[in-house]
């Protein structure tokens, strides 16, 4: 099987798998499964990058005792909208979920709820949380968290943010939800790594090599190189990147006690460990608004159909197909990956192999 090639794998398969991956090492049924379903959700929508690539680096961390499978998940601080949740060293794949609930209940009696973490870790991608909370209509869902340095401030040489991701989803009545979900980074780290394991470039602006300057090389970066804010130059908005990355920072950070900027502790074991610790874990920070709290849940939604209907019917641009609302290209893949398997590449099965290897779990 060539590097660039993919297997296709029916999705309810690599949940099984990984949920057998996460028992494995005593976490319990349950929260495997929702681990699992964290990872699968990712796969689904062509989030590739924060799915089962990810699951050895889960099985690392719990097999080096990094990670504490039976966490004991409680609320330290609230208030009737408000919660600061302390992740006990758990899976965040795990903790990220239950925290989501509590501001989702939050917002149920209050009208919104907010809730920040600390002390735990990768969460997987918004794509989950944002789903679940405005699966029945009725809310709308806001997802963060901080992560690994991986990024340069704007006009910086050197990793000091994470790739700090931005979730916000709007439900819709009868059109698609508009659903935004991205790295406040030019690219997420996930994407470089899927480019050193095809053999192939990235898109100049990206990021930059140890010595600061621009690379398309995956591995300059992987090797000492940071990536870029989102815009990557001033001349083309990085500034408005690093100032997000830096607001999603301090939410999921300032208000949890978890580490922030460059001494959020590293996920994956290649990864530079920080030079102090200035909190508890990595940070999350979810939020929920009841939208019958601001207006009738009905005009709500006629509104937001008539919008997603006027964006859609906007003058295209010269060789496209005219614009897309948030969240088409994961609904296309979603739908496609349901029917079809999620294809995983070559490096990745190899993952799994030694995974099945080391553990006894049957893989294919």
């Amino acid at each position: 099987m060539a590097e660039a090639q993919t297997k296709l794998y029916p999705i309810e398969y690599l949940i099984d798998f990984a949920t057998k991956v996460f028992q494995h090492f005593g976490v319990p049924v349950d929260d495997a499964r929702l681990a699992a379903d964290v990872l699968a959700a990712a796969d689904l929508r062509g989030i590739d990058t924060h799915g089962m690539q990810r699951l050895h680096t889960y099985f690392d961390m719990l097999e080096l005792g990094r990670i504490n499978p039976t966490p004991e998940i409680k609320i330290v601080r609230e208030s009737a909208s408000t919660a600061t949740v302390d992740g006990d060293n758990g899976l965040g794949l795990v903790v990220g979920p239950k925290a989501n609930r509590i501001a989702q209940d939050k917002a149920r009696e209050a009208g919104s709820g907010w809730v920040s973490v600390s002390n735990t870790n990768h969460f997987g991608s918004c794509a989950y949380y944002l789903l679940e909370t405005i699966r029945d209509k009725s809310m709308i869902g806001w997802a963060n968290t901080n992560s690994t340095k991986l990024v340069a401030p704007l006009w910086g040489a050197e990793r000091m943010l994470g790739t700090n991701p931005i979730g916000i989803a709007f439900p819709a009545g009868k059109e698609t939800d508009v659903f935004v979900d991205m790295a406040t980074s030019a690219a997420a780290y996930g994407k470089i790594e899927v480019a050193r394991r095809k053999g192939t470039s990235v898109p100049e602006g990206w990021h930059i090599d140890k010595d600061g300057q621009m690379s398309t090389d995956p591995n300059a970066m992987i090797e000492g190189g940071a990536l870029l804010p989102l815009g990557s130059t001033r001349e083309l908005g990085g500034h408005k990147g690093y100032c997000l990355a830096m607001a999603v920072d301090i939410l999921c950070s300032m208000l949890s006690g978890a580490n922030w900027g460059p001494f959020a502790p590293p996920f994956a074991l290649r990864q530079e460990e920080p030079a102090r610790s200035v909190g508890k874990g990595i940070g999350h920070f979810f939020g929920a608004w009841r939208i019958d709290a601001f207006i009738d849940q009905d005009e709500f939604l006629a509104q937001m159909d008539d919008y997603v209907r006027t964006f859609r019917g906007t003058k295209p641009q010269p060789g496209t197909d005219g614009p897309m609302i948030p969240g088409d290209p994961e609904r296309a893949a979603e739908a496609e990956r349901t029917k079809t398997g999620v294809p995983i590449l070559a490096s990745i099965v190899d993952d799994m192999r030694d995974i099945a290897d080391k553990t006894g779990i049957a893989f294919e």
